[in-house]
């Protein structure tokens, strides 16, 4: 099977180019003009595609090479564009960094080779003229095998800086297919791990939204980057698909959501479903309660250091969620989900499921893991390898149970988190289309316990 989804990744040289910017910006654009839009972000980012899906009004999806291994990248993007008239990716970092130590692994010049895509590299020219040249003919010689479509040139001041721009451009051989000028109003909020998420700032996130799509209107050639677009070559290979589990009895999984938890990934809700799981949505925030007839509790990531109060003063839930995790019922939490689990957060009581308390500090824990499970859980068996990503300022203490979740490799030889009765809780973030037989685990706890 063979597929010719036109598609292109937006890449920059460094963070803070503004990629999310053109990408986002892109996506709005094209789905403006009536197209249907497939957003992709590379990494293990969340709150990136918050935004995409805004634009698009389809779910963001997250290209990941090291959580989900190279093999996945193409089926998960052929299965997230089924039926798109066009995809646009954004990527992470600059276009060559990757997993520490992993050469291009997970890069975004990475999965621009794995998707056979044409890349648009979006250019800071804030402060050069001239040397544009040399780091544009750098990007694009550096590899090969990554075609560089096409520059776009980001925060240019005047007429006349534009016009020394292209003229120095015009002798790397990379054609100029935007140029955008500085315009305040598109700017998001950022905060200690980066953009605001949609779900905290809906209006305000809707108007931003808007303003990148108008920015990206009048600033770029959209005829040519659709050309661009189109000239991707052919992936072979059959979209993924969640594994589905013949089951005449279905489980409510509750799954922390609104503004506290945001971080998802879209496949883990599909996961869950085929696995005979009926997903119901609740908001510690607001809700008193967990879903009638929950079997299960997912928790996931996002910012409850931000809600800590709020989360605190709706006792009703922590007691719920409490005597939910004390009956033995299976309990998945990621990061924010392990925090709220804890007994307190910044010294605000929490639901005390976990002997532990967490705190925010200064220092940022951020990396690719690599880890196997210590022991049995209602997520995997004794010895089952994944990987994950850690991304926060918070620590817990002590980091790990008398029975850890995780034993991880990187950056040093450690367990972590904690399975106890049918919690499983970890700072790790995983991507559960890699192992499948998670969810599959997890459902028929459910349903057995």
């Amino acid at each position: 099977m063979t597929s010719s989804v036109p598609r292109l990744v937006i890449a920059a040289p460094s963070s803070g180019s503004g990629k999310t910017t053109v990408a986002t910006g892109l996506m709005a654009a094209f789905a403006a003009r009536g197209l249907a839009v497939s957003p992709h972000k590379v990494g293990p980012d969340y709150i990136d595609p918050g935004y995409h899906a805004l634009a698009t009004g389809r779910a963001g999806r997250n290209l990941d090479a090291y959580l989900c291994g190279p093999e996945l990248v193409a089926p998960l993007f052929l299965h997230g564009a089924r039926g798109c008239d066009i995809a646009v990716v954004e990527g992470v970092m600059g276009l060559y960094d990757g997993a520490a130590g992993e050469g291009e692994l997970a890069s975004t010049a990475h999965v621009a080779k794995l998707l056979r895509a044409p890349v648009v590299l979006v250019v800071d020219a804030s402060s050069q003229s001239r040397s544009v040249a040399a780091l544009v003919h750098g990007f694009a010689s550096w590899d090969p095998e990554v075609r560089v479509g096409g520059v776009i040139l980001n925060k240019v001041a005047s007429d006349r800086h534009e016009e020394l721009l292209r003229e120095a451009l015009d002798q790397a051989g990379v054609p100029v297919l935007g140029v955008l000028r500085r315009v305040p109003q598109v700017d998001t909020p950022s905060r200690h791990l980066g953009l605001v998420p949609v779900a905290e700032r809906r209006s305000d996130a809707v108007n931003a939204v808007t303003a990148m799509a108008a920015q990206v209107e009048r600033g770029c050639d959209l005829e040519a980057l659709l050309g661009l677009a189109r000239s991707a070559g052919a992936l072979s290979g059959a979209p993924w698909e969640a594994p589905v589990s013949p089951t005449q009895k279905r489980a409510v999984v509750a799954v922390a959501g609104g503004s506290a938890f945001t971080f998802s990934y879209a496949e883990h809700t599909e996961l869950l479903t085929a696995a005979g799981a009926e997903v119901v949505t609740f908001d510690p925030l607001r809700d008193e309660q967990l879903p009638e007839n929950a079997a299960g509790l997912v928790i996931g990531g996002g910012f409850p250091e931000v809600y800590a109060a709020e989360l605190s003063a709706n006792e009703p839930l922590r007691k719920a969620v409490a005597e939910f995790a004390l009956s033995g019922a299976p309990v998945a939490a990621e990061c924010a989900g392990l925090l709220y689990l804890s007994r307190e957060l910044d010294g605000q009581p929490m639901c005390g499921v976990l002997d532990a308390a967490a705190r925010m500090t200064q220092r940022l824990t951020l990396g690719y893991r690599d880890a196997v499970a210590v022991g049995d859980s209602v997520l995997a068996v004794a010895g089952t390898r994944m990987r994950g990503h850690e991304f926060h300022r918070t620590v817990v203490e002590p980091g790990a149970g008398a029975a850890p979740a995780w034993g991880v490799r990187a950056p040093v030889r450690r367990v972590e988190g904690f399975v106890q009765q049918g919690v499983h809780a970890s700072y790790l973030h995983t991507h559960w289309a890699s192992r499948p037989g998670v969810a599959r685990r997890f459902v028929e706890r459910c349903r057995t316990s």
